[in-house]
């Protein structure tokens, strides 16, 4: 009984009709997107079961009505074990029925046996049983029995990833960070408040919550007991963490303006949703943890772009579905676009492989499928730092790689042509941030400024505050690590702007930040990643400030900082990119040069259509000190980008 309660609460995790439609269904369109699954309200907060008894009675033609019986029993039983918050807990209670590495060809095993330390770590221990050993460690860590240094050190470290749990050895040992999925960048006031709690009890040096550059939530400084209850009040709230961490298939990235944009070639939300639940659905189970993918050769990022902005940056993605018309039909479509990434090693734009398809669910999780079987059994799994598609298309080189693709099983049947040729016309790419109109008469989209991408606990529940007074509990993340309250009704614009979440001069929060502030794009940092070499979020907010006070921009300049050259915070985008490395500078004392905290600075990135990532640094060495690098901020400012003095 337990049982059957935990997967019906996990049916509201599935996006949309994954779980109450009936199978052949066609995905649920777009109009609410993925936040108008069965969630429950954030005015009214009911227990689990009555939570789960008043979803049922909504979907009844499509639920069994034995389910329905069963769970009804449950009210009386009080048999089902909750989480600290309220959620009922083992969300993914059943053990995979395939693992990871049954679905390796025997040529891709005997490579990864050969292979790094990490494809030993994934053939030792299957990662698919971390799903349910996470209970297990949780609940022995609860009762005492077990601490978490004593759990191995591959599950600590490596597997737990497949659960979205990144350890912070280096940085803050025994604390997680929590990668989440927010698809296509939707979220709603009850998740939010949901991220505020969880992360509220580890204080706010560490419990807090980021914004990141695939419109996802990172929430910091959690335990890993505390971890697997989250998980369990995600999936009660519509939402996953599973498969982001590592080896994986990243979040879903979309356009912000889904289904409020008034130049929208495809609305990508139900694209995202169907892509997500490929890659974490587990159909044999009915839970999250889709085993198909849970052995790949390293990580891989999809997104899905709704227009000629580009807000999901499809240059550097693994796949980048590009809106476009077909030129004799009329029919919208998409070309694909393959290979783009971003490493300690390389930075590589993607590459058009001549191949445009309809733009139908059907197609688009095709292509994906097909990909996603040669990246996963043909990619390195040796060097990691060779392990991306790119390196796969430049064994094939492009034009069989083509070849190779649309030979692919999955694709038989589908309707795939030559790539089709881009607009012409003259096009600016808009602003997210502010107020701005929406083609629904009356109504707008107010973008919010989210410093660095950081929010405290505080922020996190004023913006979930904001969004059920004044967007219908909706909230949208874009990829610049900022937020949006959609559907604002025009009559409630001077109240919304007037708010003291946006006014007081102690709030960070704000709708017109400004053309420097406002466009500061920053990754974690040394604060809590191991591999950055300089802070990089209060830095940011510090220099973007000092640097507004010193000169006016015509237009937004968009600064991007990175911790070292993975280059998270996407330095080779940005106008000007700050990436974390050394440098040296005169030590007044000694008189002699001592090693400081620098960066080297990237300029002449662009995003949109016609994407350029600028690849080689403009300077190196420059201390981080304010003295030394605000200067150089504001030459190039001035003689790249139009800006004049104070």
């Amino acid at each position: 009984m337990v049982k059957l309660v935990l997967r019906l609460a996990l049916c509201a995790s599935a996006a949309n009709a994954a779980f109450i439609a009936p199978p052949n269904a066609h995905p649920r369109s777009a109009a609410l997107g993925r936040t108008g699954g069965i969630v429950a309200s954030s005015k009214e907060r009911l227990n689990p079961l009555q939570w789960t008894l008043q979803q049922l009675a909504k979907v009844t033609t499509v639920v069994p009505e034995e389910t329905v019986s069963d769970v009804a029993k449950l009210k009386d039983e009080e048999e089902v074990e909750l989480t600290v918050l309220g959620h009922p807990r083992k969300s993914i209670s059943i053990p995979k029925k395939t693992t990871g590495t049954s679905y390796l060809p025997e040529e891709t095993v005997e490579r990864a046996e050969a292979g790094s330390k990490f494809e030993k770590i994934k053939l030792a221990k299957e990662t698919t049983e971390i799903f349910t050993d996470l209970y297990d460690y949780a609940a022995k860590i609860r009762s005492g029995e077990l601490d978490w240094k004593d759990v191995e050190d591959a599950d600590i470290n490596t597997r737990l990833k497949w659960v979205g749990l990144l350890h912070r050895a280096k940085k803050n040992p025994g604390t997680f960070m929590m990668r989440l999925r927010v698809i296509n960048g939707l979220l709603t006031s009850e998740q939010m408040r949901f991220y505020a709690d969880s992360v509220e009890p580890f204080g706010p040096d560490v419990g807090v919550i980021d914004v990141t550059t695939r419109q996802n939530i990172q929430l910091r400084g959690l335990s890993l007991d505390a971890g697997a209850d989250v998980i369990d009040g995600l999936h009660a709230l519509n939402q996953t963490c599973i498969q982001t961490g590592f080896d994986n298939i990243r979040n879903m990235v979309g356009n912000p303006l889904a289904g409020i944009d008034e130049n929208e070639m495809v609305d990508t939300r139900p694209f995202c949703n169907m892509l997500n639940d490929l890659v974490t659905l587990d159909e044999a189970t009915g839970e999250r943890g889709n085993p198909v993918y849970c052995n790949l050769g390293r990580k891989f990022n999809i997104c899905v772009s709704g227009n000629r902005d580009d807000y999901s940056h499809t240059n550097i993605n693994d796949i980048g579905f590009v809106p476009c018309v077909h030129s004799e039909t009329g029919e919208m479509g998409f070309n694909v676009v393959f290979g783009g990434y971003m490493s300690i090693k390389r930075v590589a734009a993607s590459v058009s492989s001549d191949i445009w398809i309809p733009a139908t669910l059907e197609a688009s999780r095709a292509l994906a499928v097909a990909t996603l079987r040669i990246f996963r059994d043909e990619g390195d799994r040796k060097d990691r730092q060779k392990a991306r598609l790119m390196w796969v298309i430049e064994k094939y080189g492009v034009d069989a790689w083509r070849e190779k693709l649309l030979a692919e099983p999955a694709l038989a049947g589908i309707r795939v042509e030559r790539e089709q040729p881009e607009p012409t016309t003259p096009y600016e790419r808009r602003e997210l941030l502010g107020v701005h109109s929406q083609p629904q008469p009356g109504l707008y989209r107010v973008g919010v400024h989210i410093p660095a991408g950081r929010l405290s606990v505080a922020e996190a529940r004023a913006i979930a505050d904001l969004s059920d007074k004044y967007s219908a509990g909706e909230i949208r993340l874009t990829v610049e690590q900022n937020a949006m309250l959609p559907n604002v009704a025009e009559a409630d614009l001077p109240r919304l702007l007037a708010e003291p979440a946006f006014t007081a001069p102690d709030s960070r929060l704000r709708v017109d930040p400004g053309h420097i502030v406002g466009h500061t794009v920053s990754c974690t940092g040394s604060q809590f990643c191991g591999l950055a070499m300089i802070e990089t979020k209060q830095n940011a907010e510090r220099i973007a400030t000092k640097l507004d006070a010193l000169i006016n921009m015509p237009r937004p300049l968009r600064i991007h900082w990175t911790g070292c050259p993975n280059s998270c915070g996407q330095v080779q985008v940005a106008d000007i990119g700050l990436m974390g490395g050394p440098a040296k500078k005169l030590d007044p004392e000694s008189g002699k040069m001592k090693a400081v905290p620098g960066v080297s600075i990237f300029v002449g990135g662009t995003v949109g259509e016609h994407a350029y990532l600028s690849l080689d640094p403009f300077k190196t060495g420059v201390p981080l000190h304010d003295d030394d690098l605000l200067p150089e901020l504001v030459a190039i400012a001035k003689e790249r980008f139009g800006a004049t003095d104070k």
